[in-house]
């Protein structure tokens, strides 16, 4: 649990940062949509496209962060 604590909240370990929830959540769907798509659609995975969909996700994530790294708590 402390893994998780770290990954959801700010600098100071306390403060829960909605950007960290958004992306947390973000990529937790990409995966389930991933996962709709191939087993109950039947539609067969692309290893290359889920690459480039995940790195996006990935890549906005860690712009937010950076964007907003000086207004976190310390």
């Amino acid at each position: 649990m402390k893994a998780i604590k770290d990954i959801l909240t700010g600098k100071d370990g306390q403060t829960h940062d909605i950007g960290r929830w958004a992306g947390a959540a973000s990529f937790i769907c990409a995966l389930g949509l991933e996962i709709y798509v191939v087993v109950y659609k039947g539609q067969p995975f692309d290893v290359t496209q889920f690459g480039l969909g995940i790195a996006a996700v990935a890549g906005g994530i860690g712009a937010l962060l950076k964007l907003k790294a000086e207004t976190e708590p310390t």
